[in-house]
């Protein structure tokens, strides 16, 4: 029978919860790395057609039953160079991302997931492969989960933080729900949970409570403040459409903070698509803008905005209390 979890529509409503994040910041920021290549749909993974999303040339269509070499080193980029031209940006200024590592990509390049743990940057999932969940059987989708915490695991030596399914067609809460309870019978707490894209802070979800025991901290994600728009219509045409879009983001969300309000946004980068030298130039005029704001800005990985989150508004016990956030 399939899952219908409630819906929030109302969520914090107008009166947002007034707080300051961490040093009195009136704004977090978490950066995504999305770590997939190697982890599409290939034939070299015993897929029946190569990847068809988020290139240099789309649209395209599929090849079935060949290899389509074209597809293979345009992914192939993110992995041999633009993970570490995005990391050369992030340390040059000191700064840490989450990375949502998918399963099978860290199967093929373990030692690019251990440098960026070594690194300091958090290391979330971004599951097994990146595919439709929503369209595989509940049993494969325990089974990947089970294989990207082993992935993880063997890696960078922890299993993954949080979970972020995602990719194309996105999870159904059937196998949302199947995912942590395959990790809660491989021992594996999350911290957080991003697939969600409702709100402008942390929020508790109930969803999951016969499975964990009481309610899941949901850090939700971004498909607007993401490159992804560089391959998508309508999307960005140019570096400069991204670096506008992202700093009109943090100015208004900004202002809310400083009224009172503060609030947490998320930046989704890809390997093979803000790797790029045109677009890492956008992305360091965006890190630089970040830099000049100073204080009122944190930059964090997902799992210290947890953590403060969870310390502030503590878990509630009751599902009414979960509305509120214990504010």
């Amino acid at each position: 029978m399939a899952h219908f979890p409630p819906r929030d529509l109302v969520g914090y409503g107008p009166d947002t919860p007034k707080f300051e994040w961490p040093g009195g910041a009136k704004l977090a920021i978490s950066f995504v790395v999305n770590y997939e290549e190697g982890g599409e749909t290939s034939i070299t993974n015993g897929d029946e057609r190569n990847e068809i999303g988020l290139n240099e040339s789309p649209p395209s269509q599929p090849r079935y039953g060949s290899r389509d070499v074209n597809m293979e080193t345009m992914y192939e980029y993110g992995s041999r160079v633009g993970v570490w031209r995005i990391a050369r940006a992030f340390e040059k200024r000191d700064m840490r991302f989450t990375v949502y590592a998918v399963g099978r990509a860290v199967e093929l390049n373990p030692s690019c997931i251990k440098t960026l743990h070594a690194a300091g940057h958090e290391i979330g999932s971004h599951h097994y492969r990146w595919t439709n969940y929503g369209a595989l059987p509940l049993e494969t989708v325990r089974e990947h989960t089970e294989s990207c915490i082993k992935a993880i695991r063997d890696a960078c030596g922890q299993p993954p933080t949080g979970w972020y399914t995602g990719g194309p067609g996105g999870p159904t809460p059937e196998s949302r729900r199947e995912v942590i309870k395959a990790c809660k019978k491989e021992g594996v707490e999350l911290v957080w949970e991003s697939d969600s894209y409702n709100d402008d802070l942390p929020y508790y979800t109930w969803e999951f409570e016969d499975v964990i025991g009481g309610p899941m901290l949901i850090i939700p994600y971004t498909l607007d403040n993401n490159d992804l728009k560089f391959a998508v219509p309508p999307g960005f045409s140019n570096p400069n459409d991204f670096v506008d879009y992202i700093k009109d983001s943090i100015d208004v969300l900004l202002e809310e903070g400083r009224s009172g309000h503060p609030k947490m946004m998320s930046v989704g980068l890809h390997c093979r698509l803000m790797g790029r030298p045109g677009r890492a130039a956008a992305l360091d005029r965006v890190l630089e803008y970040v830099k000049s704001l100073g204080p009122e800005v944190w930059v964090a990985t997902r799992s210290e905005i947890a953590q403060f989150w969870t310390k502030t508004f503590p878990k509630p016990t009751k599902r009414a209390a979960a509305a509120v956030a214990a504010v």
